[in-house]
């Protein structure tokens, strides 16, 4: 189907201005597994400027009728997924449309869920980019701002959601209030039998909504995520001078859900993995109150004043981005986010700035000439590098007019439309700096800064000079360490300091106190670079990480070490060895999860050779059951929880593993929760020391969807052809999978300790993959080629199937784009064991 492009929505936006919307769902037939459609009707009101036409968008299952200011269309004018509008005159406008419309599986449009637990069904929207058309007709651009009344027919017994407050008029019908001016992308609908925590807050209502399956356990956590709800809205009150916007605030976990969460105007969805059925870490915790925060500050950035067009998505993502950390920090118990931000999101923004596929922040409306280019800026680049260079735009301006600018945007285009141009002006309006030239260099530049420090001493003195590659200007904060006298394995902070790159003068400044132990640039993580460390720094750090007095210092050391195994400075032995040693001594739980997920999923899964990954697992797995040993006094039940799933990915070892499943515990805890039994049963499959009875059993003791999952998870895993055919069969041949069943059945299928089993697979992936694109669309591209890719193969005849597919096979753009990451991080994998990084 054709894609929208800047240009026919410029043209679109210059045509005609879009008034209301009013919109009935028929949702009465959604728990009957039947019946694969419902229906929809819609009344748009617009006005056009001028004669002219123009087309609205659906993707129906069947158009019933059409009128056009009461003259009936004909219903097989519609092409693709577009119904011309010829003839308009200048004036107002009426468009009826009545269709019945698809239920999806994959994430996209009306999704419809059956929860196994209990057979209860429930049905959400995401509408996000161009996904309104699949389930009602609309001019779906982010610039057509209209009023939204939207009314459903539900079955007896459900509860309707929506941007406003819903009312109940009796037999299924629920009504809406009408929203004031929103994209089309922001409407939201999540119908079913939700179990629902009501309150109020500020004379506003607030409600959070999960599957009844999941009672309990949100019942377990109300009082938590409406805590930080509340917290975030307060702070957010005292940031921002314009009110919150929108007559309620409710926020439904749903099933099945692609991304975290989508700041719908009034009820924000969030996957309902966020409703904790097992154990789960502080810093799990922290994950879901900055995603809380994330979406509320959407409500202002993002929805109350919108993008244009979607070359400025930054704008919404990398804004909220900085502000669901930075007042997640200010705001509630969780006062150390920027860490975990450091250690695991921002590398999402470095790796992906070093890929072909890389992009500024801000890029060149030409750059992004339709939707479906769109769609691929939703990256480590629009979110975690974008955050980071605002983070460092905060340091370098100050947030008093940092805030002052961004309360200025907000005045000039609430409930409307604003551009990067927009912002900027903002900005400068609140201060003295050049901000349009730092836009230049940190919006409008692709690329990762590197920062290498050169040191010079004599005497007690010394000098530093910090080189930088790259053309950023970077406000930082240099951290200066000793050895404590009393204790060898101590840093303490002699000083920091705050410098300007490039420096002011040619000359640096000579410091005195004698050479020091450890000299960190970008201290407290301000700026977005890469960091080399000068030689008896970088050996201090090897030899002294946990010693470092500050974590967000220590994410700072780790990061550096991450990038120099990633580029072929540091042997990934190197890296395990150092997390051998320091971890153990670990106290912040964010940097133990980090550095263990890359240690396993890159050093020992991709960057060791299969000769030598033997010795990598036995590294990781004697720093697990170290962690274990440190914890069996029950202080520290994050960090041991952590140890526990560590030790099990990386198990070579079947026995121990099944007397845990068999009694149902690790010696002195935890406890299996469901989580831990079907990760369990997952290794062991992989080991071959399970199979499907006992799968099976485990389905029967954990029905759930998560158990589905889990049980699709094991099966793909199992190391035997029939299992291998069957899973492919699954993913590939038939679309009977749900989005998050054909990503379990991925997750499972390529296993290391498989390679011969699964190697014939590595050419039909390329040829499948495309055709599975082609026929379930962007969201089931994007799981085959991040879940499904041929991950373990790390050599070069993947690498030429891949880049053959790419030249000849004509993947969607969601597919080569994922294609295109996934062979880049190949051939750094490749480099990497052939000693030669890039």
């Amino acid at each position: 189907m054709p894609v929208l492009t800047r240009d026919e929505a410029q043209t679109r936006a210059q045509l005609i201005d879009v008034h209301r919307y009013t919109v009935r769902l028929d949702l009465t037939q959604a728990a009957d597994p039947g019946a694969d459609t419902f229906g929809s009707r819609t009344v748009i009101r617009f006005s056009a400027r001028a004669d002219g036409a123009t087309f609205v968008e659906l993707k129906p299952a069947e158009l019933r009728s059409v009128t056009l200011d009461g003259q009936p269309l004909d219903v097989a004018g519609l092409a693709d997924n577009r119904l011309a509008l010829d003839g308009l005159t200048a004036g107002e406008h009426e468009l009826r449309v009545d269709a019945t419309m698809r239920y999806s599986r994959t994430g996209e449009g009306m999704h419809r869920f059956t929860d196994p637990t209990d057979g209860e069904t429930y049905t959400y929207t995401q509408l996000f980019m161009e996904d309104v058309q699949r389930v009602f007709a609309a001019f779906d651009q982010p610039d057509l701002k209209a009023v939204f009344d939207l009314s459903v027919t539900a079955p007896e017994g459900w509860t309707v959601l929506s941007n406003g407050v819903t009312e109940h008029l009796g037999d299924g019908q629920w009504q809406a209030a009408a929203t004031p001016l929103i994209s089309t992308y922001l409407v939201a609908v999540a119908a079913g039998p939700w179990h629902s925590v009501r309150t109020e807050h500020r004379g506003l209502p607030f409600g959070i909504h999960c599957r009844r399956s999941l009672a309990p356990f949100m019942d377990a956590d109300a009082d938590e995520i409406l805590d930080v709800t509340r917290a975030c809205y307060d702070r957010y009150h005292e940031k921002f001078e314009e009110p919150y916007p929108f007559d309620s605030y409710d926020q439904a976990f749903v099933p099945e859900f692609n991304a975290g969460a989508m700041e719908n105007p009034g009820l924000v969805t969030f996957r309902d993995e966020f409703i904790y059925r097992s154990a789960v870490t502080d810093t799990e915790r922290q994950t879901r109150a900055m995603v809380i925060s994330h979406e509320m500050a959407h409500m202002w950035f993002g929805d109350l004043v919108t993008l244009r067009w979607w070359d400025d998505i930054w704008l919404n993502e990398s804004f909220a981005e900085y502000m669901g950390f930075q007042t997640t920090a200010e705001a509630t118990r969780f006062k150390d986010p920027w860490t975990d931000f450091g250690v695991a999101r921002k590398s999402w923004g470095y790796d992906a700035d070093q890929r072909p596929s890389t992009h500024p922040v801000a890029p060149d409306p030409d750059a992004v000439p339709d939707t479906a280019s769109a769609m691929l800026n939703f990256d480590g680049i629009s979110y975690a590098k974008g955050a980071s260079a605002l983070r460092q735009l905060v340091a370098w301006l100050g947030e008093k007019d940092f805030l002052a600018g961004i309360n200025t945007h907000i005045a000039r285009h609430k409930f409307a439309n604003a551009t990067l141009a927009d912002f900027i002006e903002s900005l400068a309006h609140a201060t003295d700096r050049d901000v349009h030239a730092w836009a230049a260099d940190w919006l409008r530049t692709t690329g990762v800064d590197t920062l290498t420090s050169r040191v010079a001493h004599e005497g007690r003195g010394w000098t530093l000079d910090v080189e930088r590659t790259g053309s950023r200007p970077h406000r930082i904060a240099v951290g200066v360490y000793d050895h404590d006298l009393a204790d060898a394995g101590t840093l303490v902070l002699r000083e920091r300091f705050e410098t300007d790159l490039p420096a002011p003068t040619a000359a640096a400044e000579s410091r005195d106190g004698g050479r020091p132990a450890l000299i960190v640039p970008n201290d407290q993580d301000l700026t977005y670079a890469k960091v080399r460390l000068d030689e008896t720094s970088l050996e201090t750090a090897l030899r002294g990480l946990s010693g470092v007095p500050d974590a967000l210092t220590r994410a700072v050391l780790w990061n550096s070490l991450r990038d120099m195994v990633r580029d072929g400075e540091l042997d990934g032995g190197d890296y395990l060895r150092t997390a051998l040693a320091h971890l153990p001594e670990e106290t912040d739980l964010a940097l133990v999860q980090g550095v263990l997920t890359f240690a396993t999923a890159h050093i020992a899964d991709r960057f060791t050779t299969p000769e030598e990954r033997p010795a990598a697992l036995a590294t990781l797995g004697a720093l697990c059951r170290d962690l274990i040993r440190r914890t069996e006094d029950g202080s520290d039940p994050g960090l041991r929880l952590t140890a526990v799933r560590g030790a099990i990915d990386v198990a070579t070892q079947a026995e121990p593993l099944q007397a845990w499943l068999t009694e149902g515990t690790v010696p002195g805890g935890p406890a299996l929760d469901p989580e831990l039994r079907w990760r369990t049963l997952a290794r062991l499959a992989v080991l071959g020391a399970t199979d499907e009875a006992a799968i099976a059993a485990e389905l029967d003791r954990d029905p759930s969807a998560t158990g589905q999952e889990g049980a699709a998870r094991c099966r793909a895993a199992l190391p035997d052809p029939a299992a291998k055919a069957a899973a492919w069969e699954a993913m590939f041949a038939s679309d009977g999978l749900s989005n998050y069943l054909f990503t379990a059945t991925a997750q499972g299928f390529w296993q290391p300790e498989q390679a011969d089993l699964t190697r014939e697979y590595v050419p039909r992936f390329y040829r499948d993959a495309v055709a599975v694109a082609d026929r379930r669309g962007p969201a089931m591209a994007e799981a085959a080629g991040r879940h499904a890719f041929p991950t373990p193969y790390v050599d070069a005849e993947t690498l030429r199937l891949g880049e053959e597919c790419l030249r000849d096979a004509a993947p969607t753009p969601a597919l080569r784009r994922k294609l295109v990451d996934q062979l880049d991080d190949l051939a750094r994998a490749l480099k990497v064991r052939e000693g030669s990084g890039s």
